[in-house]
């Protein structure tokens, strides 16, 4: 799989942990971007999700808002 993968996270958030753990554990590489430090990747996924919440999966320009397994697995082709 060749697309890019961006969770978008807090240090504090456990739903973000959860996620980073679950791509781990499927070899999924990723590139995670704490948006309490970095503005302008906040004010980034709040444009283009309209949301606050965290964590936020980017992938080929699609995104999932939240920790969901099926959503997360489905988007990246991850067999659950």
């Amino acid at each position: 799989m060749n697309m890019e993968v961006k969770v978008f996270s807090t240090p504090t958030c456990p739903y973000c942990r959860q996620l980073k753990e679950f791509l781990n554990s499927n070899k999924v590489n990723f590139t995670d971007v704490d948006v309490s430090k970095d503005t302008k990747a906040r004010e980034y996924v709040v444009e283009k999700t309209n949301q606050m919440g965290v964590p936020v999966l980017e992938a080929d320009g699609k995104f999932v808002v939240g920790f969901d397994r099926e959503k997360v697995a489905k988007l990246l082709k991850i067999k659950l």
